[in-house]
């Protein structure tokens, strides 16, 4: 089990040290940010259920919406990692565990722990939401999972960008309403997708302590570059504290927050996809064609409400795109490292299909991709969405 290879509390109190304290606000501005947040991701389930038509999306009663900081994200996705990676791992770790020494098994764990704390920490400055169904198997949440806004960081960025704060509140919480409405709409494909993941480390020896022993390499690279920058630089100048949720759902001033709740983006999936072959690497190239359906057509969403909704759309869409050309050589290393380059090919590589199916045939025949698992896109299909029409819409088989 990896409770006996990473301790999970010491993960988030890792994350937790090493993240960077979010934008200065005083505890009436944390929490009037919160508040308008909050306020905003109930608005924009209507712009969902307008824009895509999805009955689903008046039916959000079985999930959690949380307004949180960096730590209480970085715990939350610390919880849903564990039980994660519980599926994963063979017995083949058991076997390992046995053979280490009682030195020798504190020093492992507490040295994973560090690397996915690294990786969280980093992570957790730069994340705005993330929809997670997948926590409620672990006993954490609502059964139909939780929608986190990351508070600290979605005001940063309005303030780095100069945007206003409603239409950018409102554009961020379209995209993450809409992952939330997918798996309403798709029941099956919560368990559909672990179905896949369970398939990743069948083929390498050892199973899923080999697959959990190459995910810890490329953590450590992360985790190794945050630390030596927190020495030499003496930790973040800001230490202000960031809006936080509490466990009423209000919002809390300073660091500790009550356990919050992908999360895809966290595993380094180019590192992972070098290993597979066979029915693994069939395995993830579905996975890859589903996030990048998922991805794209909240990008679609949150780009379809127009001007009359949403005043500036235009202008945060084009400032937040620029922010890419603006990242230093470090952070271009880490998400290098982190496969964060494949999450944005999979953002655009995902709108171009969704936006390719909606004009050529609709938005109701597109919605039939949520019907079964049968109808979903292939990764061949996500390039060439006339395939995927020619298959599941006019019913012509591949030839």
């Amino acid at each position: 089990m990896t409770e006996d290879i990473i301790s999970w509390e010491s993960a988030a109190a890792a994350a937790a040290r090493l993240a960077p304290a979010g934008p200065k606000l005083s505890r009436a501005e944390a929490r009037a940010a919160v508040e308008s947040i909050r306020y905003h991701a109930s608005a924009s389930v209507d712009h969902v259920h307008r824009i895509t038509g999805l009955d689903a999306a008046a039916r959000l009663h079985d999930s959690q919406l949380l307004v949180v900081d960096r730590q209480g994200w970085a715990r939350a996705n610390s919880q849903t990692f564990s039980m994660m990676l519980n599926r994963l791992v063979s017995s083949g770790m058991s076997e390992r565990l046995g053979q280490l020494s009682g030195l020798d098994r504190r020093v492992t764990e507490a040295g994973a722990a560090l690397e996915l704390g690294g990786v969280l920490a980093f992570l957790s400055a730069r994340v705005l939401g993330q929809y997670d169904p997948f926590a409620a198997l672990g006993g954490f949440g609502a059964p139909g999972g939780r929608l986190m806004l990351v508070a600290p960081n979605i005001v940063m960025i309005e303030r780095e960008l100069t945007l206003d704060p409603d239409d950018f509140r409102l554009w961020v919480c379209l995209h993450e309403q809409t992952h939330r409405v997918q798996f309403a709409a798709a029941p099956w494909l919560r368990e559909h997708m672990l179905g896949l993941i369970s398939r990743l480390p069948q083929q390498l020896e050892g199973g899923g302590a080999e697959l959990l022993e190459r995910i810890l390499e490329g953590a450590a690279e992360v985790a190794r570059s945050l630390t030596d920058r927190s020495r030499r630089t003496g930790g973040d100048d800001d230490a202000a504290a960031s809006p936080a949720e509490g466990e009423d759902g209000d919002a809390q001033s300073g660091r500790n927050a009550a356990p919050a709740e992908h999360a895809e983006e966290r595993l380094p999936t180019h590192r992972i996809a070098s290993l597979l072959d066979g029915p693994a690497a069939s395995a993830f190239s579905d996975l890859t064609a589903i996030m990048s359906l998922m991805e794209g057509h909240a990008n679609v969403v949150m780009d379809a409400v127009g001007p009359e909704t949403v005043p500036s759309v235009r202008t945060i869409r084009r400032r937040f795109e620029g922010r890419s050309a603006t990242r230093g050589v470090l952070e271009r290393m880490i998400r290098k490292a982190l496969g964060m380059d494949l999450k944005m090919r999979q953002y655009q590589d995902g709108q171009k299909f969704v936006q390719a199916v909606v004009d050529r045939r609709g938005m109701e025949a597109f919605n039939r991709i949520w019907e079964r698992a049968e109808h979903l896109p292939s990764e061949r299909e996500i390039h060439d969405p006339q395939r995927w029409i020619a298959r599941v819409l006019d019913g012509r088989s591949e030839g």
